[in-house]
C-alpha cells in the first residue's frame, strides 16, 4: 500500500493538522468530505459553531427515533416494525419473549443481528449457539434458523438485501487488528442441538422478494449431524473488538468499520480512551458526509456527544447537511474534557438514500433538530 505525496491547497488561517491545534479565532472545523471519508477532503474553519441553526424547514433534518416505544413482542422476525431501508439495506427492531416455534429463512439476504437485550439459545442448520446482550450474529441468506429466549430479547436487524456481508480490509494495522477473526464463534453440533431433532412437524417460513412461503416437514429439519467448510453463521461481541485509537488525533468513524456490505458498511463504536493531546479534538468533528446516510443506534453507555440520547434510541442524519457534537458536548471537550468514553452503539452509512418505515414518526423525537441551537448549549 503506498500513494504519490500531494500538496493540498491552504487558503487563509488554517491548523496544519486536521482535528487537532485550531486557530485561536476559528475553533469550529468543519470537514467536507467524498466517499465516506475515504475520498477527496476539505477542512474547513469556522468563527461560529457549522450546526448553529436557528430555523429549520423542509424534510431534510436530523432526526431521532426512540425505538422503545415501537411495538412489542412480534411473534416472528418478518413481523418486526421496518425501521429504515433502501434496495440494499433494511433495519428492524424485533423483541422476542417466547421461543420461536417456526424457523426463519431469508433468501433475500445475509442478516445480521445485533442483540441489544437479553440472551438465550440460537438453532439454526450449522447447529446451537448461546447469545447474550451485545453480539453480532451474522446469519448467511438462506440459512433456517430460531431463537429460544433465556430472558426477553430484542436485537437490531440489519439485512443486506440480495448482498453479504464481508469483513473490513485493515491495511497498514493488519489483519488481526480490531479483532482477530479467532474470536469469531460458530454453532456446534453439540447435546442440546441433538435433542431438538425430533420427529415432530416444523414449520419454514422463507422471505423472497419480501414475500413469506411456508415449507411444512413431518419433522425438524435442523437435523445435521455434522458439517466442514468456511460458511457460517457466526458471532462476536461488541466486547472482543480493540477499538482503533490515538491519543493525538480524533479518528473518524470510518476506522471503526466490523462489516461490509454492498452499498452500506457497520461501525461500532465501544469504550475507549479519549485523546489527551492537549491540542486535539476530543469529541466527533463537524462534518458533511455528502454521499452517504448515517444511522447511530444506541446500546449502552453515556453518549458524551449528544444530550437526551438513550438506549434504544436511534438517530438518523440524511446525506446533505452539516452535523456534529451538540453544543455544550463541544463546549466541555474544549475546557473540561471526559478521560474515557463508555459508549457503545452501532453506527450504518448507507451509500444510497433510506425512507423511513411507516410508525416511525409516531416515535419521532420532534426537538432533536432545535437540540443544536446555540441558546441550548
Amino acid at each position: 500500500m503506498r500513494k504519490w505525496i500531494s500538496y493540498p491547497h491552504r487558503e487563509g488561517t488554517i491548523s496544519r493538522q486536521a482535528h487537532a491545534d485550531f486557530p485561536a479565532e476559528a475553533i469550529y472545523e468543519r470537514e467536507v468530505g467524498r466517499s465516506g471519508f475515504f475520498g477527496p477532503a476539505t477542512h474547513l474553519h469556522h468563527k461560529h459553531p457549522p450546526t448553529g441553526w436557528s430555523a429549520w424547514e423542509g424534510p431534510l433534518r436530523p432526526r431521532a427515533f426512540d425505538l422503545n416505544e415501537l411495538p412489542h413482542g412480534t411473534p416472528a422476525p418478518w413481523d418486526a416494525p421496518l425501521v429504515l431501508h433502501n434496495a440494499q439495506c433494511k433495519l428492524r427492531i424485533w423483541r422476542c419473549d417466547k421461543a420461536m416455534t417456526q424457523l426463519f429463512r431469508n433468501a433475500d439476504g445475509d442478516d445480521l443481528l445485533f442483540i441489544h437485550a437479553g440472551s438465550g439459545e440460537l438453532f439454526c442448520d450449522y447447529g446451537h449457539l448461546s447469545y447474550r446482550d451485545g453480539d453480532y450474529i451474522l446469519v448467511p441468506r438462506s440459512t433456517s434458523w430460531r431463537i429460544e429466549p433465556a430472558s426477553p430479547t430484542t436485537m437490531l436487524m440489519i439485512e443486506t438485501s440480495n448482498g453479504a456481508y464481508q469483513l473490513p480490509e485493515k491495511g497498514l494495522v493488519g489483519p488481526h487488528a480490531i479483532f482477530d477473526e479467532a474470536v469469531l464463534d460458530v454453532p456446534a453440533i453439540d447435546d442440546a442441538f441433538r435433542a431438538q431433532q425430533t420427529e415432530d412437524e416444523w414449520q419454514v417460513v422463507i422471505k423472497r422478494r419480501g414475500a413469506l412461503s411456508t415449507v411444512t416437514y413431518p419433522y425438524n429439519p435442523l437435523d445435521a449431524i455434522g458439517w466442514h467448510g468456511n460458511l457460517s453463521v457466526a458471532r462476536v461481541n461488541w466486547r472482543d473488538i480493540r477499538p482503533l485509537m490515538s491519543h493525538r488525533y480524533h479518528l473518524p468513524p470510518s476506522a471503526h468499520t466490523t462489516f461490509v456490505a454492498d452499498g452500506f458498511v457497520i461501525c461500532t463504536f465501544v469504550p475507549r480512551p479519549i485523546e489527551s493531546d492537549p491540542g486535539a479534538l476530543k469529541v466527533p468533528f463537524y462534518h458533511n458526509n455528502d454521499d452517504y446516510d448515517e444511522v447511530i443506534f444506541y446500546h449502552a453507555g453515556d453518549f458524551f456527544s449528544r444530550d437526551n440520547i438513550k438506549p434504544g434510541m436511534l438517530t438518523f442524519h440524511p446525506a446533505g447537511f452539516t452535523h456534529g457534537p451538540h453544543p455544550k458536548a463541544f463546549a466541555k471537550a474544549m475546557t473540561d474534557p471526559k478521560k474515557f468514553t463508555d459508549e457503545v452503539a452501532v453506527m450504518i452509512d448507507a451509500r444510497d438514500a433510506l425512507e423511513q418505515g411507516p410508525g416511525l414518526a409516531s416515535v419521532e423525537w420532534q426537538g432533536y433538530v432545535d437540540s443544536w441551537k446555540p441558546k441550548q448549549a
